[in-house]
């Protein structure tokens, strides 16, 4: 069994795509899912349950600051977890190097931009999108990456892009973006753990 968990802070709308995705492949497992916000959308997602049948239950645990970054705690419970790999899913704290360097190439991450464009600390969300219109871009897109202790530098896992119009908003780009969120990061998941399999 190849066991992932999930970090959020955010409404958890890709979190929610990958754990239903994962329902298809019964040797790999969500264990757990993690968020540093108590308000998060991910949580009540995960009370609902995942899956087309909605009969998926993930358990979730909301940290604080102090636990996450002066504690080893989360560290500690990911590998009592025995957890393959970590995927973060809209997660706004950057990773303490002691998470990076337990999971080295099994943390990997999504940016709603091509990389290296439009990354770096406070590039998130609808600012990236709100920088790519103002830029006149005539297209985006997503990159996933693996994670290191710098924001959006760790390397390149795979990239898809979409057409933008000139009249786009960054609403607009944000929904293209999602489409391609929803429809390539599940897939990146699976690839990345079978490689992790392999390499064993």
């Amino acid at each position: 069994m190849k066991r992932i968990a999930i970090f959020a802070s955010g409404s958890g709308t890709n979190a929610e795509k990958i754990a239903g995705y994962l329902t298809a492949y019964p040797d790999i497992e969500v264990t757990l899912i993690l968020s540093n916000n108590p308000k998060a959308g991910i949580i009540d997602r995960a009370r609902k349950g995942f899956g087309p049948d909605r009969k998926l239950h993930v358990p979730v645990l909301v940290f604080d600051r102090a636990t996450f970054y002066e504690s080893n705690r989360i560290v500690e419970l990911l590998q009592k977890q025995e957890i393959d790999l970590v995927v973060l899913a809209g997660f706004m704290w950057l990773i303490p190097e002691a998470l990076v360097k337990a999971f080295p190439q099994r943390m990997i991450n999504i940016h709603p931009a091509l990389l290296p464009n439009y990354g770096g600390k406070g590039m998130y969300g609808h600012f990236v999108h709100e920088a790519v219109v103002a830029a006149g871009e005539s297209q985006t897109g997503i990159t996933i990456h693996y994670v290191n202790e710098r924001y959006d530098e760790g390397n390149i896992i795979f990239q898809a892009s979409c057409e933008l119009d000139p009249q786009d908003t960054p609403e607009d780009v944000a929904r293209k973006v999602q489409v391609l969120e929803h429809q390539y990061y599940p897939e990146i998941v699976v690839k990345v753990l079978n490689r992790i399999d392999d390499e064993r």
